[in-house]
């Protein structure tokens, strides 16, 4: 039951190619976003989609893999946990990100 209580599954598509940072210790980190689309039709009857844009980590090999296979458009499925965090800027200014750290990764186009 522990698995249902921070899980998040997306269906969508990059936004561009995954950034890839390698730390200190050797470990690869993969950056990339995924684009969600909702299609509804509002009260005047026109069709509507609704974009959201998440924000995705993925660590060790699931990095290596979005680094080798990933690329700007392709359709992917996610699976992972939503993450908040927070950093101080340069100026000192707070900044609070939400992330989702990725657990599971599915290529679905060619």
């Amino acid at each position: 039951m522990n698995a249902l209580k921070n899980r998040v599954q997306l269906l969508g598509n990059l936004g561009a190619d995954p950034e890839m940072v390698i730390l200190e210790n050797g470990s690869k980190l993969a950056k990339f976003s995924v684009a969600t689309n909702e299609t509804y039709k509002n009260q005047e009857g026109e069709k509507v989609t609704d974009t959201q844009w998440h924000n995705i980590v993925a660590w060790g090999k699931l990095a290596e893999i979005a680094e080798n296979f990933l690329v700007k458009g392709k359709e992917v499925m996610i699976e992972g946990k939503l993450v908040n965090r927070s950093y101080e800027t340069k100026e000192g200014a707070k900044r609070y990100v939400t992330e989702v750290k990725c657990t599971d990764l599915l290529m679905l186009s060619k």
